[in-house]
């Protein structure tokens, strides 16, 4: 008889010959080699043998077999040089550092490029067109080679010489290449509007050659990069016309990868149904194997994350069959191990034994061979850490931390920040199931260490990163902070572990902003040291499993901490009520009872302190279901908060400068009292807008006249501090759906900047405050809040009020014109001129109720 433990003594030995190997979603698209680019129109000619090798090497550079590509090169070089073929000989060099860039070699690959372009300037050939392009490719291939080190300025400027080169010479079908190449290099060093720019001009380049093989391949590629960007939409029509122009081609090889873009795509965009179709179709009409395979696995994680398991053991046992007969390359394991990764995800999923470990370690073994015969460091590693993932799984502490710490220092030693953070936060759990709290804190320091300096070019890693937010990053700050806050040995916390805490919050912060902009957009906003705050209270609430955790930072830099036992589903669903109750015309009741419990969760261990600061103002830094609630309303059973307090809310204290509204006030004041784009009318936006003129120097945009172009006419032709719009709009979680509605337009918020955000040469300053009074957040979207924050930061404004939910109520004009009344008051800070305009419609019976002055907040620079 079998017992479970001897079960568990096999399952270990099996798995210490074990390689697992995590990976992304989507095609791999390898860099193309010369022999690739140049078939078509080369003269250049070589001797046999020496020819012979390079084509051995180009097939095992396809087969992705990197390490016996970059052998038989190595032979073809030798073979050129003897004959005294420079031009080849740098053509091949060219591609052994392509090679070596795969391998994570990036010495070798950097000694191979600078051997290339010092064969090309020494060439007695130099001026001719077959060296001029051999030349262009080179350089494209060290501006890949830059960029893969986080030298994106360097590689922009080196692809621009090679641009320049394939004008030059009339190679139209190369500019393409080099300018989704030089977008690539402009988002990584955050100019997006440039990239944007590019990558519209290429497209238009590429609507306007005839159909063919180069025009799908552009296409994909292009569509491909613009799902990096973030602008799923546009890259889902672009994949889509290469698709149909592959369609009607006579050759159809390109269809399958194009439909396991669209896949990908439509995942990204949520939108399952439309990729489970693609996935099926490119798994059907794929004529490559390894492309059929990773359609399938897609196909069939996307049932684990909806829970369809309907046809799940027929797809499982159709993906095991063909695996077997996949030839040796890094995308045949990857699928190997995704497959294999999917079934451990379903049966976490599910209450089955079936598979077992022992079966879903049976499913991989043959991937350690393949693996380590490619000498590929990048893959050994990621091998290393998942089989360390495995062991932990399995609760075998020790040898999972040998596992992960092997895989970790292989990664660093090829600067692979994307998957080191993965072991760095991967050893910090192990550490803590072994009680080395100290340890595990050192170690999830360095996985968000390394997720920092990842996060500059963490859409250029790889896009799956950006859909697996929640699961592969922000877990990481999470369980930094709970472990921040974990009582001492005495019960007490250390005052630098809260300070600590309170910083990884705010990091958290600006990494969800970039995952609601699929960009680092606010690079150039991030203060390199939190600001130093007088005068307010920074509060930080921060939602854990088991627990909500409030900081406070009061002035003079002193920190408080407590802690309330009750479970994040308590915590939301008392929230999700109280948002749902605020904005109903007859539920006080329930809305100061939910609200006073938010507040004893909140603000009430805080109550002494807080007097004795004798603070004005409370500045909340929120965390989940708490942005969509306003802090003004939380009651403590006699008195609002507002009735006490100025309150703000910001992301963090590095991401603004707070500083006094010391300009003469000037207000660009935009809205819609008509219907417009299928929302209904604001009738009372008109008043709102006349009074505002009628107290402040205003230009006024009501209506038709307010169009996108109108708008950005007015901002860029006058310095205006105050821009007022008071018209429809969302604020969600996702950027493609926060926008506010113009005349027969909606903006989205990926737009905003080409409207508002500060232009050198037109506009010198920024805005100063920027009024939304009319909007709301996403029904149901735990970080609809977010999207207040993206307009505000995309906006480039100083300080940005907006509204939680939309109430086309007199009391809005009654609100605004108080506030504007108060903000003329140079003494008054912005937040205090919204509290005390808050206060004059608490005070009117009228409004007393808090669905008519809560929905107001205030974001960014309080003063």
């Amino acid at each position: 008889m079998v017992t479970k433990k001897s079960r568990l003594r096999k399952l270990k030995r099996f798995l210490s010959i074990l390689l697992l190997l995590a990976i992304f979603l989507g095609a791999l698209l390898l860099p193309p080699t010369f022999a690739q680019i140049t078939s078509e129109n080369s003269s250049v000619q070589s001797l046999p043998d020496a020819q012979n090798w390079y084509e051995q090497g180009r097939k095992f550079y396809e087969a992705e077999q990197f390490a016996e590509a970059v052998k038989v090169w190595q032979q073809a070089i030798s073979g050129f040089k003897a004959n005294g073929d420079e031009l080849r000989q740098a053509m091949t060099l060219g591609d052994l550092s392509l090679a070596y860039q795969q391998l994570g070699s990036w010495s070798e690959a950097e000694n191979a490029i600078a051997q290339s372009l010092n064969l090309l300037q020494t060439s007695q050939n130099i001026d001719s067109k077959d060296s001029s392009q051999i030349l262009a490719q080179v350089l494209d291939i060290k501006g890949r080679l830059q960029l893969a080190q986080n030298k994106a300025e360097d590689a922009l400027n080196t692809w621009q010489l090679s641009g320049d080169i394939y004008k030059k010479i009339g190679d139209n079908k190369a500019v393409i290449r080099n300018r989704i190449n030089q977008a690539q290099a402009l988002q990584a060093l955050g100019f997006y509007r440039q990239a944007e720019k590019s990558l519209k001009e290429t497209n238009t380049i590429l609507q306007n050659q005839p159909n063919s093989p180069l025009k799908v391949a552009g296409l994909r590629s292009l569509g491909n990069v613009v799902q990096v960007t973030g602008d799923l939409e546009t890259s889902r029509q672009i994949l889509q016309q290469s698709l149909e122009i592959a369609s009607s081609l006579p050759a159809k090889q390109a269809i399958g990868d194009i439909l396991l873009s669209l896949g990908n795509t439509a995942r990204a965009q949520q939108d399952v149904p439309a990729a489970m179709e693609f996935y099926r179709k490119a798994a059907t009409t794929a004529n490559s194997p390894t492309t059929r395979i990773q359609a399938e696995v897609n196909q069939l994680r996307l049932m684990v994350e909806t829970d369809k398991f309907d046809t799940f053991p027929a797809l499982s046992s159709q993906i095991q069959t063909q695996l077997a007969d996949l030839p040796p390359s890094r995308t045949a394991i990857s699928a190997r191990i995704n497959f294999a990764q999917t079934l451990t995800q379903f049966r976490k999923k599910t209450t089955t034994d079936n598979p077992s470990w022992l079966d879903i370690a049976q499913l991989i073994s043959p991937a350690i061979e393949q693996a380590r015969s490619l000498q590929d460091r990048r893959t050994e590693s990621y091998a290393l850490g998942v089989l360390g993932g495995l062991y932990e799984q399995t609760q075998q502490w020790t040898d999972a931390q040998n596992l992960t710490q092997q895989a970790l220092v292989m990664a660093q030693a090829i600067d692979a920040k994307d998957i080191s953070y993965r072991w760095q936060w991967q050893l910090g759990r192990l550490l803590r199931a072994k009680g080395d709290m100290g340890g595990a804190i050192a170690a999830y320091n360095e996985a968000v260490n390394s997720l920092q300096s990842l996060r500059y070019d963490l859409a250029a890693v790889n896009p799956e990163v950006k859909f697996s937010f929640r699961d592969e990053v922000e877990p990481v700050y999470r369980e930094l902070v709970d472990l921040l806050l974990q009582p001492g040995e005495n019960s007490q916390q250390n005052p630098a572990n809260i300070e600590k805490a309170s910083e990884t919050i705010e990091l958290l912060q600006v990494a969800e902003l970039d995952n609601f902009f699929r960009n680092t957009c606010l690079n150039a906003q991030i203060q390199t040291k939190k600001q130093d705050q007088t005068g307010v209270t920074v509060i930080y609430p921060f939602i854990l499993p088991d627990r909500l955790e409030v900081i406070l930072q009061l002035p003079q830099k002193r920190w408080l901490h407590y802690a309330t036992a009750v479970s994040k589903d308590e915590v939301q669903t008392t929230l999700k009520q109280l948002q749902q109750n605020i904005t109903k015309p007859h539920t006080l009741r329930q809305v100061q009872s939910l609200s006073q419990k938010v507040y004893n969760w909140l603000i009430q261990p805080a109550e002494a302190a807080l007097a004795e600061s004798k603070t004005p103002t409370l500045v909340f830094v929120l965390d989940g279901w708490l942005r969509n609630i306003p802090m003004a309303a939380l009651y403590d059973g006699k008195q609002y908060l507002i009735e006490k307090y100025s309150i703000a809310l910001t992301p963090g204290l590095q991401l603004i400068e707070p500083k006094p509204l010391q300009k003469e006030l000037k207000v660009i004041a935009a809205g819609l009292s008509e219907p417009s784009s299928g929302f209904s009318a604001l009738p009372n936006v008109k008043r709102e807008l006349e009074e505002i003129r009628s107290q402040i120097p205003s230009s006024i945009l009501l209506n038709q006249e307010f169009t996108r172009l109108a708008l950005q006419n007015q901002i860029n032709s006058l310095p205006f501090p105050v821009v007022h719009l008071a018209t429809h709009g969302q604020f969600s979680s996702k950027a493609e759906e926060t926008f506010i509605v113009a005349w027969k337009d909606r903006i989205y918020v990926k737009q905003f900047n080409q409207l508002v955000q500060t232009i050198e040469q037109n506009r010198p300053e920024a805005i100063e405050l920027l009024v939304l009074s009319a909007c709301q957040t996403a029904a149901g979207d735990e970080r609809a809040g977010l999207g207040i924050a993206g307009v505000a930061f995309q906006a480039g404004a100083r300080s940005t009020i907006a509204s939680l939910w939309n109430l086309d109520d007199e009391s809005t004009s009654v609100l605004m014109n108080e506030f504007y009344q108060e903000l003329a008051n140079k003494n008054l800070t912005k937040a205090e001129a919204l509290r005390r305009a808050q206060l004059t419609l608490l005070q009117n019976p009228k409004y007393k109720r808090p669905r008519f002055w809560a929905p107001y907040v205030l974001l960014g620079n309080w003063l």
